[in-house]
């Protein structure tokens, strides 16, 4: 395979506990195909506030500490919202695998949000694949992106 990101540096992942069981199997799915995993918790299911993990997979990225992100929570909604408050970070919340293929090709996302409450585990691991293998297409698409931040 051919990853479009720096696979020398880790993978960022975060859920809150609605995310928690898929986060914990794409970990093992990342480690199984050696790539390096920055799990940034959480690690239980109790209930927990998704902005915190949000916050740390995007910094994470921000800081160049992790080639991408991965987000996972109940609907995604909240992580993406919480993400993409960060200047540098392009969150894109996925619920299909085109929507996961588009997010990477037109807006160079560099987190995946994933609404584990809403897709199997199948399709998650099909758009982080999908997510991972998918170059930006840069061109008008590049223009556009730039318009993105408010800074």
């Amino acid at each position: 395979m051919s990853y479009v990101f720096d696979i020398t540096k880790p993978i960022a992942i975060g859920s809150d506990h609605a995310g928690l069981e898929y986060k914990a199997q794409l970990v093992i799915w990342l480690n199984e195909k050696g790539f390096q995993v920055k799990d940034l918790g959480t690690y239980t299911p109790d209930s927990v506030d998704y902005p915190d993990y949000a916050h740390l997979v995007s910094t994470a990225v921000e800081k160049g500490e992790a080639a991408f992100g991965i987000l996972l929570c109940g609907s995604a909604n909240g992580v993406a919202m919480t993400a993409n408050k960060h200047a540098s970070i392009r969150a894109g919340l996925c619920w299909q695998n085109d929507v996961a293929l588009l997010v990477r090709q037109h807006n160079n996302a560099n987190i995946l949000c994933i609404p584990a409450r809403f897709v199997s585990y199948f399709v998650a691991l099909q758009m982080l694949e999908t997510f991972m293998n998918t170059a930006f297409e840069g061109g008008r698409h590049a223009t556009r992106v730039n318009k993105i931040s408010c800074s």
